[in-house]
């Protein structure tokens, strides 16, 4: 086609998109300012949803020989274990939604999309990150922070909840603190107990705090996320080293299956949690933002590498049918808004539930915990995943 887009960042959703496009046959170049792709040792989701993305563009068999297949997600009691509802996943989930739900490292993935994308004949730069851009006639001038500039036809910015890109289009608008930060670390699984962490995504709840645990690669590693409240750490970088005697603290008293994961945990990254409001315009005329760049997301979905990889997929399609650049692109903005601002305020609103933040949702947690007794809650959690993890996009989209 002879069109030259430039990517800002090389993170999932840059990756994805520069795959997605290359694979429609444009010339890609992924400028990332980073000195190395690499990513913090953490995990993450790729529900059924993004995995029919990651099908369509042909790394979903790689990617489930390097991840975890859990058998359910599951909510218990910070203290006594018991449990608030539990979703089938493993086998019931791919035959229900036609893909699976996989764990996998965040490392394992990218390095996945970065292969994929060297076969595809895209180039990645590092060290060379998209400050600002211009647009003009016959494009877009993007200047780069070694202050080079790059002509392209299309600049899609996937450059994080910091993006640059975002900012040039649309102005400062500094991401909000959420009063919560997040510890992520990981543990081999030798180290624990036999069976101490259950073969699921495990979610405890409790007075202002939450715990995540999944195993990675294989169930060799144990992957771990605890969410706490409160307002004296607002660092937002992913690699801050935390002090895990404070994690300790913080979950003492929780229940053996999150406290003896932590006493057996060497190292941590602890990081703050910000947020945004949705927002309306991703476009201008031939730039395009992609992912945390326009709909940065609460992690309590487990659904913001779900939506990059989904917008990549849709930003890929319409400019590959021929349409006029600023046309393709606000179809694509037009498809997504909806649904990501959709997921967006549900992972906020679940923040209060998994925090018991309020009389409102202490109640919905007791109807949940006294419906779980027959089995009843277990259905209402189901169906309300069915909106997110049912969706097809290679099949929507023909």
């Amino acid at each position: 086609m002879g069109t030259k887009i430039v990517i800002a960042g090389a993170g999932i959703g840059g990756l994805c998109a520069a795959l997605a496009l290359s694979k429609k046959g444009f010339d890609v170049a992924v400028y990332e300012q980073s000195t190395e792709l690499s990513e913090v040792g953490a995990g993450l989701q790729l529900s059924p949803n993004a995995m029919h993305v990651l099908a369509g563009l042909n790394v979903a068999d790689e990617i489930k020989a390097l991840g975890f297949q859990p058998s359910a997600a599951v909510m218990r009691h910070y203290q006594t274990g018991a449990h608030y509802f539990s979703v089938p996943l493993g086998a019931q989930a791919t035959q229900k939604y036609g893909a699976d739900y996989l764990h996998i490292h965040r490392a394992d993935l990218q390095s996945t999309l970065y292969k994929a994308c060297l076969k595809e004949n895209v180039s990645v730069y590092l060290s060379c990150g998209v400050v600002s851009y211009q647009l003009s006639e016959k494009g877009v001038s993007v200047e780069l922070q070694n202050s080079t500039q790059v002509q392209a036809d299309l600049l899609v910015g996937a450059d994080g909840i910091k993006s640059k890109v975002q900012s040039c289009m649309l102005g400062q608008t500094p991401a909000v603190f959420t009063g919560q930060v997040a510890w992520r670390g990981t543990v081999e699984a030798y180290k624990l107990p036999k069976n101490l962490v259950k073969p699921k995504a495990n979610l405890w709840v409790g007075p202002g705090q939450h715990f995540v645990s999944y195993y990675l690669r294989g169930g060799d590693l144990v992957n771990f996320v605890a969410v706490q409240e409160r307002v004296d750490w607002q660092q937002e970088s992913w690699n801050e080293p935390g002090n895990i005697n404070e994690l300790k603290d913080a979950f003492k008293g929780w229940h053996p299956e999150v406290t003896e994961v932590l006493d057996a945990t060497e190292s941590c990254f602890l990081w703050a949690l910000f947020d945004r409001k949705p927002l309306n315009q991703w476009v201008d005329k031939q730039v395009a933002l992609l992912g945390d760049a326009c709909h940065p997301m609460l992690p309590f979905l487990a659904q913001g590498a779900a939506m990059a990889i989904e917008d990549s997929y849709v930003l890929a399609h319409y400019l590959g049918s021929d349409l006029p650049i600023p046309t393709a692109l606000k179809k694509y903005q037009d498809l997504r808004l909806a649904r990501t601002k959709g997921i967006q305020l549900g992972a906020r609103k679940n923040a209060g539930l998994y925090h018991m933040s309020s009389p409102t949702n202490q109640a919905k947690l007791a109807v949940l915990s006294g419906l779980s007794k027959f089995g009843l809650s277990d259905a209402m959690a189901a169906n309300k995943l069915d909106d997110i993890y049912g969706y097809n996009l290679p099949k929507e989209l023909g």
